[in-house]
């Protein structure tokens, strides 16, 4: 993926012809609280930085942005909560890397289309990975980490969940590096974190701000990370990429989408308003913070850019062999 991919600014292209009726309706837009709807649980660095975008939205239009939380069945429930709902703007979705781009190579069947469903306004946030040893780890960086993975036994990587972007990061460095690192899963980023500086496992692809703290105490070692860039919480870490594996620039991201049928006018309103909450100074101070860019993107960008993750992710997940229990 290309930087240009995550740092585009919002487009206001023009709208195209529309009813009178639906441009009327676009007019008075929106006239009261928007409902976004979260494939995850309260709490999240996510949900933190959507609740962050809804102060900016509300000072803009002078309407609530209400966050929804409906985490589980690997965002289906989110999904079917959208594109069920009436298509005029007041519920989105923010979906996910996996419900978009790996759920549709992992799952036989899914009980939303991730394109037809929903019609894309804007991409969110993107966050990068890193690749976190264990202090025991006599690797510094990528060359040696593969040299001593070489040598060993068993090298054991975590990875958030099965079946997701951390998951396939290892089956991707495996594949490409010639090693065998055994793929062991967790429910969520904290027992994963937890495993790793207990040195249950050797390795693991997690976001960067969930092991910063144990970087700094000396508990583990960040090796790569997975951003375009080198990011200014880190930086004299290298990227995958600078490190030789162009195949791991990854960038963990989320969207916001409408349900299908949501009218053009509608989705521009909405484009304009949730980018220029993202680009506002205040929000982008906060994310820097957490390692976080905004993904503020046209429709077409946004389509564009999930439509090349899609590709690589099939690739990925038929390396791994992987599927999911339904």
């Amino acid at each position: 993926m290309q930087k240009r991919h995550f740092l585009k600014l919002a487009s206001t292209a023009a709208a195209t012809a529309l009813w009178p009726a639906s441009r009327a309706f676009a007019q008075t837009f929106p006239d009261r609280p928007v409902r976004v709807v979260v494939p995850f649980a309260a709490g999240n660095t996510l949900d933190a930085a959507l609740r962050q975008v809804a102060e900016e939205f509300k000072k803009s239009t002078g309407q609530s942005m209400i966050v929804d939380n409906k985490p589980g069945g690997s965002g289906f429930i989110a999904a079917q909560a959208v594109m069920n709902a009436a298509p005029d703007g007041y519920t989105l979705l923010m979906p996910n890397t996996s419900m978009l781009t790996i759920n549709p190579h992992t799952f036989s069947r899914l009980p939303y289309d991730p394109e037809r469903s929903f019609r894309q306004v804007t991409g969110f946030v993107g966050a990068s990975m890193v690749m976190a040893v264990h202090s025991s780890v006599p690797a510094n960086n990528l060359k040696e980490f593969v040299a001593w993975a070489k040598t060993q036994p068993k090298v054991a990587y975590a990875s958030f969940t099965a079946g997701n972007s951390s998951h396939f990061a290892g089956v991707i460095l495996n594949q490409r590096a010639g090693i065998d690192m055994l793929h062991v899963p967790f429910n969520g980023t904290p027992p994963a974190v937890q495993n790793l500086i207990s040195g249950e496992v050797n390795a693991a692809f997690l976001p960067l701000l969930a092991v910063k703290p144990h970087l700094d105490s000396g508990r583990v070692k960040v090796i790569a990370i997975t951003s375009p860039t080198r990011s200014p919480l880190v930086p004299a870490v290298a990227t995958f990429k600078e490190q030789g594996f162009p195949s791991l620039e990854i960038f963990i991201w989320s969207s916001i989408a409408a349900p299908a049928g949501t009218p053009d006018a509608v989705i521009q309103k909405l484009n304009v308003e949730i980018n220029k909450a993202m680009l506002t100074p205040e929000v982008r101070e906060k994310w820097r913070a957490m390692d976080f860019n905004a993904l503020a993107m046209s429709p077409e960008q946004i389509k564009s850019f999930i439509a090349a993750d899609y590709t690589r992710w099939a690739e990925a997940v038929k390396i791994s062999g992987f599927k999911a229990t339904e």
